[in-house]
């Protein structure tokens, strides 16, 4: 019987060839660094950090949107806290707020409806950015706008959807041997999504929960699959994920909306990687279909180059080094999921 003990002793011993394993999830980067996950395991086996943190992949135009919003007569922009420091093209949420703008911070966005019916003159748009894991949430808010009869609450979307994401990684990004697949998504989509990427890229794809003991469980069982040359995908956070996913949410975003090609801030497009209102529900969206432009991260930051793998935060040149959670310069330093966070956090 292999025990917990015996595994962690394999993954210290390991000494073939090096391999890389992208946890996709930022939970998964923060979790990696509170359980020491890294001094367990053999300098061969390195964990690198991906795309999952919808805040730093979220392109600066639409950061110029809201902002936009916020400055104009009897609009209010309602966003989740880790938005207010990204900063657009020209500033962030919270300096158009010092400039006059109208913006507040929520934390359920459910809950924020029962305050907007009660704002009628006033224009509230509603920062909705994420995953596959909060989207159903603002499907539950349209279905609940259309029910309330609410006409002063439009969605600005920047919904991305992680799998195109990692089917472009496995496409241009050689160094990545396996995955770590991102567990909240995963309770949405189930974990047959990653068939066809393991099949077509011969790489073992693992679906992980968030504990030390599963994350060391995940990378075991990636070691093993990479040893015998096998490319699998590997459900072992049953207990949350199932194959076929939530069914009850996969159907809420179904009635409410399409995929699009949207651009990824430091990677580019990504076709069919988001989700937007379709156009029966036109009226709740706030002009989501904009032109976004593929801007280029701030001068001297590589937080492209952290997002698909290809370095670690502390080697940017800009990490601690005039970039921090106070004084970000790039998008990975802002959110509690950015890599560049966590890994000052733990550094």
């Amino acid at each position: 019987m292999m025990t917990l003990q015996k595994v962690k002793s394999k993954l210290s011993k390991y000494n073939g060839k090096e391999i890389k394993i992208m946890e996709v999830c930022g939970t998964h980067t923060a979790s990696i660094f509170s359980s020491g996950i890294r001094s367990l395991l053999s300098p061969k086996i390195k964990l690198i950090s991906g795309p999952g943190c919808p805040v730093c992949v979220t392109s600066a135009s639409y950061i110029d949107k809201l902002a936009q919003y916020s400055l104009m007569e009897n609009h209010c922009v309602l966003t989740f806290g880790d938005m207010m420091k990204v900063r657009g093209s020209k500033n962030s949420l919270t300096e158009a707020k010092a400039m006059g703008g109208n913006v507040m911070v929520v934390y359920s966005p459910l809950a924020a409806l029962d305050w907007v019916v009660q704002q009628k003159n006033t224009q509230f748009i509603f920062a909705a950015v994420g995953f596959e894991t909060t989207a159903p949430i603002y499907a539950l808010m349209v279905r609940q706008m259309i029910k309330r009869k609410i006409s002063n609450l439009k969605l600005l979307t920047s919904i991305k959807t992680i799998l195109p994401a990692m089917e472009y990684i496995c496409e241009n990004e050689e160094a990545i041997d396996a995955f770590l697949c991102p567990g909240h998504v995963s309770v949405i989509t189930g974990s047959d999504i990653y068939e066809d990427l393991a099949i077509k890229y011969k790489k073992p794809f693992v679906v992980g929960g968030f504990e030390g003991e599963h994350i060391i469980a995940a990378v075991y069982d990636i070691l093993k699959q990479l040893q015998k040359g096998e490319h699998k995908v590997k459900n072992m956070y049953a207990e949350v994920v199932s194959d076929k996913g939530n069914i009850n949410a996969l159907n809420l975003l179904n009635e409410y909306f399409e995929n699009f090609d949207v651009y990824w801030r430091g990677i580019g497009k990504i076709k069919k990687s988001a989700l937007r209102l379709k156009k029966e529900y036109a009226e709740f969206d706030a002009g989501s279909n904009f032109e976004e432009n593929d801007e280029d991260m701030p001068k001297g930051c590589r937080c492209c180059d952290v997002i698909l793998g290809r370095i670690n935060p502390p080697e940017c040149p800009m990490f601690n080094a005039g970039c921090t959670p106070l004084t970000a310069v790039g998008p990975c330093m802002v959110s509690a999921e950015g890599a560049c966070g966590i890994w000052y956090k733990n550094r």
